[in-house]
C-alpha cells in the first residue's frame, strides 16, 4: 500500500517551465461506515444471539425465560456497547465445504490417536508448546483459526498475541522435530482453509507470502 501523497497542485504552478505538471494518484477510499441501519441489524444480531445463549443455560423454553432473556440482552447491549463490526470478507460455500468436510475429517483421525495414546500401557507422550504466525492477522482469522484447532483433540490454543498474529498451541504426542514442523503446517493448513471460506480477495492473496515469525519483528 502506498503512502497518502498531498493533494495535486494547478498546473504549471511551482513547476518548472516546459515541465508537464506531476500527476498525483487519487487518494485512497475510506471503508465504508456503517449506517443506522446496519448499526440496528447487527444489534438486532447480538440480542437475538444473547436471548438464545440465555435460554441454553436455563434449558427450559418459557415465555418468562423469553422476557427475561430479552431484557438481560438489552440491558447489556446498552450498558456496555460494542464497537460496530463490519465483515469484510467473502462467503464461498465450495471452500465452507471443504473446512468443515476437513475438520470433521482432522475431529474424527485426532480422536482416534488420542484415544490410542491414552490406551497404550506403559506410554508417556511428550508435549510441546509451539509458536506459529500467521499470514492474515484479522481478529476474524485469529478467532476462528483458534477455535477450530482448539477443537481438535490432542491440541490447545494456550494464548494468541493478537498485535503480532501469533497462536501458541501445546501439541500432545510429540517424538521429534518432524512432528513439531506437521503440527505448524496443520495449523497453517487450517488458516488457509478459514480464509479461503470467509476471506476477502486480499486476505486470499496473502496466503501465498511465506508466514514470518513476528515475535522479534513489529
Amino acid at each position: 500500500m502506498t503512502d497518502d501523497l498531498p493533494p495535486g497542485r494547478a498546473a504549471g504552478a511551482g513547476e518548472p517551465a516546459g515541465d508537464p505538471p506531476a500527476a498525483h494518484p487519487a487518494p485512497e477510499a475510506l471503508p465504508p461506515a456503517v449506517g443506522r441501519g446496519g448499526r440496528r441489524r447487527d444489534q438486532a444480531l447480538a440480542l437475538g444471539w444473547l436471548v438464545a445463549i440465555w435460554l441454553l443455560l436455563w434449558g427450559d423454553l418459557s415465555w418468562g425465560n423469553l422476557l427475561a432473556g430479552l431484557v438481560i440482552g438489552a440491558a447489556v447491549l446498552l450498558f456496555f456497547p460494542l464497537p460496530p463490526v463490519t465483515f469484510g470478507g467473502r462467503l464461498r460455500p465450495g471452500a465452507l465445504l471443504v473446512l468443515g468436510v476437513t475438520f470433521a475429517g482432522e475431529l474424527v483421525s485426532a480422536s482416534l490417536h488420542v484415544a490410542a495414546v491414552a490406551l497404550r500401557p506403559g506410554y508417556r507422550p511428550r508435549g510441546a508448546v509451539i509458536a506459529v504466525p500467521l499470514r492474515v492477522r484479522t481478529d476474524l482469522n485469529l478467532a476462528l483459526t483458534a477455535e477450530v484447532i482448539s477443537l481438535v483433540p490432542g491440541t490447545l490454543i494456550l494464548e494468541v498475541d493478537r498485535d503480532r498474529g501469533v497462536l501458541y498451541v501445546h501439541v500432545l504426542d510429540v517424538r521429534g522435530p518432524e512432528d513439531l514442523t506437521a503440527s505448524r503446517e496443520r495449523v497453517l493448513a487450517v488458516e488457509r482453509r478459514v480464509v479461503r471460506a470467509v476471506g476477502s480477495p486480499a486476505e486470499v492473496r496473502q496466503l501465498s507470502l511465506e508466514p514470518v515469525d513476528r515475535r522479534n519483528h513489529p
